[in-house]
């Protein structure tokens, strides 16, 4: 069996910190990205959920899939002068378990095939997930059902035809397609600039071994967890909501503002990187 390598704290955090900043760059290019709506079908871009799944799939799944979430919270709600409170966990919960074991499924980066059910098995999960959770709030009497012109007058329909429309733009063009490019070609290269080792022998369990009733188990009580919250967020029983008249009121101007910070703290986590692993070397030809 191959031995395992594990990464550093440093290593890890910096993991954390660059899937942190970039996946909330990338939150704030999907805001000023307008909707396409085609009858029933609406073109939207929710999410480039290819960034966080690189840093699942080359790096490290857990701290990718942690930082990428609260790269959302922080970009996405705080900045922009918005936080959901409970009803943020939902998708905290959902997208992390989504790219933690998308990630997990990839035991070789230069397999295409993985690459490609990773893809899917990401968005896959994400929108599942979120999808049975508006079904039962539906069903449950939470929320009220908003039927959709051109579709069946069914929440099974429309939210049916939504998770499908999401499997097929989002995880085609935004999850299956960039990871399929991407991948090959920054394995075995980006790694050494940021101090680390490839991938090799790091995930050598096989996909029977990954999936253990433990972790089955653990995913069915964070999604309790996340349909809980939910339903407590639109029973207006909110532990935190919180909202800033000031930033709102700023539009565009307070998105800006957020990728800018953003994109400062991706760059100086990126330099810092770079010159640390630089400095190693040099200790080392000492």
């Amino acid at each position: 069996m191959k031995k395992r390598w594990e990464l550093t704290s440093q290593q890890k955090l910096m993991i954390f910190i660059l899937s942190m900043s970039l996946y909330g760059i990338s939150n704030m290019i999907t805001e000023l990205i307008p909707e396409v709506k085609l009858g029933p079908v609406e073109l939207k871009v929710e999410y480039f959920i290819f960034i966080p799944l690189l840093f699942a799939i080359l790096f490290n799944p857990l701290y990718a899939a942690l930082g990428a979430c609260f790269g959302e919270v922080i970009f996405g709600e705080l900045l922009l002068g918005q936080f959901g409170g409970l009803g943020e966990l939902e998708k905290f919960i959902e997208f992390s378990l989504a790219i933690f074991i998308a990630g997990m499924l990839v035991t070789n980066p230069t397999n295409r095939r993985q690459l490609a059910i990773a893809a899917y098995v990401a968005i896959g999960i994400d929108q599942l997930l979120g999808t049975i959770v508006d079904i039962g709030k539906v069903y449950f009497g939470i929320e009220d059902f908003e039927a959709v012109s051109g579709l069946p007058e069914s929440v099974l329909a429309v939210e049916g035809f939504a998770f499908l429309n999401a499997m097929v733009v989002s995880g085609t063009l935004f999850a299956l397609l960039p990871t399929l490019y991407l991948v090959p070609r920054l394995y075995g290269k980006v790694e050494p600039l940021l101090g680390m080792k490839p991938r090799d022998g790091r995930a050598s369990a096989s996909v029977g071994e990954f999936v253990t009733p433990r972790l089955l188990i653990l995913s069915i009580l964070l999604f309790a967890t996340a349909g809980a919250a939910e339903f407590m967020a639109e029973s207006d029983i909110n532990l935190v909501d919180w909202e800033s008249g000031f930033l709102a009121d700023m539009g565009n101007g307070a998105i800006w503002i957020s990728m800018g910070v953003a994109a400062v703290i991706f760059i100086v986590t990126l330099v810092w990187a770079v010159n640390r692993r630089a400095g190693k070397r040099k200790g080392e030809a000492v």
